[in-house]
């Protein structure tokens, strides 16, 4: 006789649902998260002009401005160019960058942190010894150093950023593997004959998923805000990309003449870091068993 699940259980994903929606909060980040993505993809079709389009009769034109070309929502900055297209096609950078730099630095911090966790003694000693000294600098200061030793652009960038935030991930996976290791079912498991990699990767991850899940949600929002500092300062995205921190850089000097070209994109930096934040707040709450209210 088949045995079957309870049907008055509910599954782990309405489990999930239930704790998330009740962070109205997070419900709202994760609303203009979806907004942004859906944005950043159709991005030639909502965008109403070509983000490098130059319109010479039209130079730092205030918002609302309407010209021969069309209306400018959000004005245009000191080359003519539409902001509400480079924002709209800015936020395909920065949604890739996050997206790149978490998921990188995510699988390393994974496997160093499996090895540091598992292995222990003298690898735990090295790896963890490493960590320590990538931590004990300012991440920014950090991140602008590598720049400055790899060359300024978007792919550096998004090298070093995640250099950065790796350690973060290495120290969470070998808590988290150092606490499950001595569990019975991992030594069940050995027993059974599983082997190292077996027993790291399939066995004992999976349940070490949860903290590590939150963190990659909050390293989202600081890889894009670390991007945007990079590009502001000249080592990031390099001119003419539309991304929101090179946009910064480009009109510092029109800030006091023209606060529509340095406003608007601060507010879309502003904006898409909040979403995150509140979003992850809402997966902690979700995946934190010590969180979670009966």
């Amino acid at each position: 006789m088949t045995a079957t699940a309870s049907p008055a259980r509910p599954s782990q994903l309405k489990e999930f649902w239930r704790y998330f929606s009740e962070n109205h909060g997070a419900v709202a980040g994760l609303i203009l998260l979806a907004a942004l993505v859906l944005v950043a993809v159709f991005a030639p079709l909502v965008a109403p002009f070509d983000p490098d389009a130059q319109f010479r009769d039209a130079l730092l034109a205030r918002p609302m401005t309407s010209g021969p070309d069309g209306l400018f929502l959000l004005g245009t900055d000191a080359l003519g160019r539409d902001i509400l297209s480079r924002l709209i096609f800015g936020a395909r950078f920065s949604l890739f960058i996050g997206v790149v730099v978490v998921a990188v630095s995510l699988i390393g911090g994974i496997v160093i942190g499996l090895f540091a966790g598992y292995f222990r003694g003298m690898v735990d000693t090295v790896i963890m010894r490493v960590m320590d000294v990538i931590l004990a600098f300012p991440s920014l200061l950090l991140a602008l150093t590598l720049v400055a030793v790899l060359g300024p652009g978007l792919v550096n960038a998004m090298i070093a950023i995640a250099i950065v935030a790796q350690p973060h991930y290495v120290r969470l996976t070998r808590a988290a593997v150092m606490s499950e290791r001595s569990r019975d079912y991992v030594t069940s498991a050995r027993v059974a004959g599983a082997g190292p990699l077996w027993l790291m990767f399939v066995t004992i991850l999976p349940n070490c998923m949860a903290p590590l899940i939150v963190q990659a949600a909050l390293s989202f929002s600081g890889a894009i805000l670390d991007a945007a500092a990079l590009g502001f300062l000249g080592m990031g995205a390099q001119p003419p990309t539309p991304e929101w921190g090179t946009m910064l850089s480009e009109a510092r000097e029109f800030i006091t003449r023209a606060w529509w070209v340095v406003t608007f994109p601060g507010l879309a930096i502003l904006i898409t870091v909040l979403a995150i934040n509140l979003m992850g707040d809402g997966l902690r709450d979700a995946l934190d068993p010590k969180l979670k209210r009966s």
